[in-house]
């Protein structure tokens, strides 16, 4: 299936990074997010590795949660988990670890762009590990959630709330066996089947 020209990859990693450490991104209740930010780990009452947690490294998508935490975690451990995945859509035996390639969208996300973000779900036998002995910090970013959906109510150029909202920028996978195991050199979101 052709896809629509974009300067874009069909499939690209964009994040929040630098020298040391990537941001993605979670929701939590109140009582869970007050109480990892304040103990720095997200093992914490009311947070179970008994069910597949989802980050997204995408700011956009977290503009109308409740409440928002921006966790931090090492560069080798990002990727670390990444090796662990399979595609959610994939016929492949499943790993513990599911990568989705989620249609990105502008920063109002009121409008889909012509190329994918990945979504990034832990599964219990590695999500304990994650919260444990992976996370470098946790912050509360709640309130820039909120000032952005406010700004979009108030009739922001797409232009203007990236801007002033999206921080994010390529983030390279130089490893080839990680690339295929992602599928991001992929063109399409569904494996041909042999």
């Amino acid at each position: 299936m052709a896809q629509e020209k974009s300067a874009v990859p069909y499939h690209q990693i964009r994040a929040l990074y630098d020298d040391d450490s990537i941001t993605v991104y979670q929701a939590y209740n109140a009582k869970i997010a007050d109480e990892a930010v304040k103990q720095q780990t997200l093992k914490v009452p009311g947070w179970s590795s008994e069910r597949m947690t989802w980050i997204k490294p995408s700011w956009s998508w977290m503009m109308n949660q409740s409440r928002v935490l921006a966790i931090r975690m090492s560069h080798s451990s990002f990727e670390t988990i990444l090796l662990k995945s399979s595609l959610s859509n994939s016929s492949q035996e499943k790993q513990p670890v599911r990568v989705q390639w989620d249609p990105e969208r502008t920063p109002s996300t009121k409008n889909k762009l012509p190329y994918r973000s990945i979504q990034i779900g832990i599964g219990r036998s590695v999500a304990e590990t994650w919260a444990q002995d992976m996370i470098l910090s946790i912050e509360d970013v709640t309130e820039k959630a909120q000032k952005m959906h406010e700004d979009v109510e108030a009739g922001m150029s797409e232009d203007e709330l990236a801007e002033k909202y999206i921080e994010e920028r390529v983030y390279e996978i130089k490893d080839e066996e990680l690339r295929k195991i992602i599928r991001l050199d992929s063109l399409e979101d569904h494996e041909t089947e042999s």
